[in-house]
């Protein structure tokens, strides 16, 4: 794909996402008078604690950052994962652009090619653990909410939890051990040889990558996996209670069990690549799952646009000010020239 294909792609994207969002109180039967109407209605002290548990949660995801990569601090992660953040918002596949200010950032503070190679492998690892840890959790939640009529559909849905948590424990154990990591790849090789020619060739070409991974990655596991894990728990707790907030403060409280279902669905949709971090898709579907709680229309869009604000608009300029404030450093470490000798350098700037 050319670079002003790529430009054009990202901008129809962009827009799908802005054209959902501004979208989302008619498609639900309400305008946006009503939805100014009731966020105006939110305290200081509401305001107050949302943008607290917002940062809360950026916090705890440098734990994750920490644990993958030695020598990184909490402040330099917090950087991080506010421009990665802001990139993955902007533009569709944004992964890969946030990779490449990932190692700029990091390489700037003296950190090697390979531990942050390492570091982006394994925190890739446990976001996907997470999302797939995320639809059985949402699952068991809308059965305890009673969102899943029938007990066939209840049956199924118990399999399908139980599948996708099996799948998380496959790989943390394969990870932890390479005769598990041979294991899961000779599995997958016997899965793949059963199945039709494109799907089997897929995983035919993974062949071997388990057990690269881990190998990879090994020694970060063996002394980061309680900072990884714990941190990333903390992340989507803090999240979590971020949806609580917003709902609470827009006037659409639910049952306890009912945001979890909503919060994993939100996140699950996230990863819809059609639009920056399935912005627009996301919202539409969380949105609909309020309305089938039986949350009146108007406090559920308010609180579906409230959270969106806090889990995507913020992190664009957050993002970007972290970048600047990247920059700015770099710029003024350049303007400083080392001389020999403990201690001592010789400053271009004039004062």
């Amino acid at each position: 794909m050319s670079a002003p294909t790529r430009v054009a792609f990202s901008a129809i994207s962009l827009l799908g996402a802005l054209a959902l969002l501004l979208a989302l109180p008619y498609m639900m039967g309400v305008n946006w008078a009503g939805i100014r109407h009731q966020l105006a209605l939110l305290s200081l002290d509401e305001l107050t604690w949302l943008t607290a548990l917002w940062l809360a949660g950026l916090g705890a995801y440098t734990v994750v950052l920490t644990a993958s990569l030695p020598g990184l601090n909490h402040p330099h992660a917090f950087m991080l994962n506010a421009v990665g953040s802001a990139v993955s918002n902007l533009l569709p596949f944004g992964g890969a652009a946030g990779v490449a200010a990932t190692f700029a950032m990091a390489r700037g503070w003296g950190h090697g090619n390979a531990a942050i190679a390492v570091s982006t492998l394994v925190t890739g690892v446990w976001n996907v653990m997470a999302r797939l840890l995320l639809p059985a959790v949402g699952i068991v939640a809308l059965m305890v909410a009673g969102g899943l009529p029938g007990r066939d559909m209840a049956a199924l849905a118990a399999t399908a939890a139980t599948a996708l948590v099996g799948i998380v424990v496959l790989l943390a154990l394969a990870l932890r051990s390479e005769a598990a990591a041979r294991t899961v790849d000779r599995g997958l090789r016997r899965v793949a040889l059963r199945l039709p020619s494109r799907p089997r060739g897929l995983l035919l070409g993974a062949d071997g990558a388990m057990l690269d991974v881990r190998n990879r990655s090994v020694d970060v596991l063996r002394t980061g996996w309680k900072g990884l894990t714990f941190g990333m728990a903390s992340y989507l707790v803090l999240q979590a209670l971020l949806l609580m907030a917003c709902l609470e403060a827009a006037g659409a409280s639910v049952g306890v069990a009912e945001v979890v279902a909503v919060f994993a669905i939100n996140r699950m949709l996230t990863t819809a690549v059609i639009t920056p971090s399935g912005a627009g898709i996301s919202e539409t579907g969380t949105a609909a799952l309020l309305l089938h709680f039986g949350v009146p229309a108007v406090p559920a869009a308010a609180a579906t646009l409230l959270y969106a604000f806090y889990t995507y608009a913020i992190e664009v300029p957050a993002g970007a000010a972290a970048w600047s404030a990247w920059i700015l450093r770099r710029r003024q470490r350049r303007r400083t020239v080392p001389v020999s000798g403990p201690h001592r350098e010789l400053t271009l700037v004039k004062k």
